[in-house]
């Protein structure tokens, strides 16, 4: 696969694991982003290593969804367009059963994983109609399967999954994609190990554990060059799906990492 015209790229969740492993990619290979952080400081590193010319940083919480239309004018005032969307960013909280959790929980946990990334959608959208770009979407495995604890999460990727078939059919100069990152060795997974096992199964928490235990966790450059390639060059027949990182479809896609 060769990529050759650098690109303009909204990517959120960057400060560290696969998201942090999608913008080294991208920028290593001159592409420009803008990125979306709690905090600059986050993102100092990437501001450092490649350069303002290549990176712009908005600060902000993505339940605040003004921060979308922001982070599409910074690239089109910056660099003239918009060629893709990556929506990496999420929380696993709130994890408790359905029965412990109040209604208010799953609402922010919603709008954190959820209605921040439709406000990003929508904001993206006339931009990538002109550039006929990509939107991809970070999901999980716990989209359709359950544990003890996750239903918000899981729920939230489920709808992620959704929303991409529905772009396929609403926006068909917009390929949409949503990848399944499998299990990656992400401060995500130390939380599960360290604090959510708590609250899962005895079953699920002896999963994870064994997983970091016998070296089974994907490293973030897996499954994020994967992503990072997608936003670059995903196919229009690929708009709609729900795929795994290593998927036979995406055999050109990976690499040997």
């Amino acid at each position: 696969m060769t990529e050759t015209q650098e690109m303009v790229i909204i990517l959120t969740g960057a400060s560290r694991g696969i998201g942090q492993a999608i913008a080294h990619y991208l920028l290593s290979r001159s592409h420009k982003l803008v990125l979306i952080s709690r905090n600059h400081a986050a993102l100092d590193q990437l501001h450092y290593q490649y350069g303002s010319d290549s990176v712009e940083v908005l600060a902000g919480d993505l339940s605040d969804f003004s921060l979308a239309a922001k982070a599409v004018d910074i690239a089109n005032d910056r660099w003239g367009r918009l060629d893709a969307l990556v929506v990496n960013h999420g929380t696993l909280d709130p994890v408790k059963k359905i029965a412990d959790c109040s209604p208010e929980e799953w609402r922010k946990g919603f709008d954190i994983n959820v209605t921040s990334a439709v406000a990003l959608i929508r904001a993206v959208l006339p931009s990538l109609r002109k550039t006929r770009g990509r939107i991809i979407l970070t999901s999980s495995g716990a989209a359709i399967n359950a544990y003890q604890g996750w239903g918000c999460y899981g729920a939230s990727k489920a709808v992620l999954n959704h929303i991409a078939l529905t772009l396929a059919v609403e926006e068909p100069d917009v390929t949409t994609i949503s990848v399944r990152p499998g299990v990656v060795d992400t401060e995500m997974q130390r939380e599960i190990r360290e604090v959510h096992n708590k609250s899962m199964s005895e079953k699920d928490a002896a999963k994870f554990l064994g997983l970091k235990k016998d070296g089974g966790l994907l490293k973030p450059e897996q499954p994020g060059h994967v992503i990072a390639k997608l936003a670059v060059s995903g196919k229009t027949e690929l708009s709609g799906k729900f795929l795994n990182w290593n998927d036979g479809v995406l055999a050109e896609f990976q690499e040997a990492l």
